[in-house]
C-alpha cells in the first residue's frame, strides 16, 4: 500500500452514470490487474474503493459508476484538481495462471479491471475472449477499450438492445469460446453462476462494501475453503475453488 497525491489529467463520461478518470502520479505500488485504490473524497468520512482499469508508468485509469454521495462528488471534479489515494490495494488477478486461451467475463461495474488484464494477457501471447454484460445498451462501456487491448469482445444485454439478448452465461453458451482458464468480475449472482457452470479453473473478483480497504476493520470478511478471508486484503480476487458459495448470501 502506498499513499500519494494524484492530479486529474482527464475526466470524461463513457455511458449513463459511468465516468472515466485518468490520474497522473506514482503507480509503482500497482503490480496486478484487479487491484484497487482508495480515494479520499472531500466531505466523506470513509475513502471510496475503486478498481483500477489500467495503468502505465505515469498514470492510472479509473472507470466508476456514480451511485451515491461519494462518487457523485467525485464526478463533479475537474482536470487539474488533485486527489489523495491509497494505491496497490488488494490481491489482483494472476495473468500467469492457466495456459492457452483465456476467457474474461464482466458484468456492469465489474468490466473495468478486465481492460488492464486483457492487455497483460495479450502481452504474454495468450488469446483472449471477453464477454461483458449490461442491462441495456445505454449502460454499456469498455467495449472498444477491450478490443484495443486485443480481446475478442462479445456483448450481452438483458433487454437485447445490444449484442446477445440475455445474460453473460447465455452469450458464452451461444459463442462457445475456446478457453482453458477464466477470469471474472461482477455481481455475486453472475459470479456464482459462472463458478457453478464453467468447467475450467478460474479466478473471480468479489464485490463488497469496505470500511478501511486494507484489512484492519474486518468488515468485508467472507468464508472460503481456507477459512475467513478479507476481501480487501486476501481478495478481492480468489480462485474458483476457494469460494464457498453455500456460505455467501444470495
Amino acid at each position: 500500500m502506498k499513499q500519494g497525491i494524484y492530479t486529474i489529467a482527464e475526466h470524461t463520461t463513457l455511458a449513463r452514470d459511468v465516468r472515466r478518470m485518468v490520474l497522473a502520479g506514482d503507480t509503482s505500488a500497482l503490480t496486478r490487474p484487479g487491484q484497487f485504490v482508495n480515494l479520499l473524497v472531500e466531505g466523506c468520512y470513509l475513502r471510496r474503493p475503486i478498481s483500477v482499469a489500467d495503468w502505465d508508468g505515469e498514470s492510472l485509469t479509473l472507470i466508476y459508476k456514480v451511485v451515491g454521495r461519494g462518487t457523485g462528488r467525485l464526478a463533479r471534479m475537474l482536470p487539474g484538481e488533485r486527489l489523495d489515494l491509497l494505491t496497490g490495494l488488494g490481491n489482483g488477478f494472476d495473468p500467469a495462471a492457466g495456459a492457452g486461451e483465456a476467457l474474461l467475463v464482466g458484468g456492469g461495474a465489474g468490466v473495468p479491471p478486465l481492460i488492464g488484464l486483457a492487455r497483460r494477457l495479450r502481452e504474454r501471447g495468450r488469446g483472449v475472449t471477453a464477454v461483458v454484460g449490461f442491462n441495456t445498451a445505454c449502460e454499456a462501456f469498455g467495449i472498444e477499450a477491450l478490443k484495443a487491448a486485443g480481446a475478442r469482445t462479445i456483448v450481452a444485454t438483458a433487454d437485447g438492445s445490444l449484442g446477445v439478448g440475455g445474460l453473460v452465461t447465455d452469450a458464452i453458451a451461444a459463442a462457445h469460446p475456446a478457453y482453458g482458464y477464466f477470469y471474472a468480475c461482477g455481481p455475486l449472482p453472475m459470479l456464482r453462476a459462472l463458478c457453478q457452470t464453467l468447467p475450467t479453473p478460474g479466478e473471480v473478483s468479489l464485490e463488497e462494501r469496505m470500511g478501511c480497504g486494507f484489512g484492519a476493520c474486518m468488515g468485508c470478511t467472507c468464508q472460503t475453503a481456507g477459512g475467513p478471508r478479507r476481501i480487501c486484503l486476501e481478495g478481492p480476487v480468489f480462485r474458483k475453488e476457494e469460494i464457498r458459495w453455500n456460505e455467501i448470501p444470495k
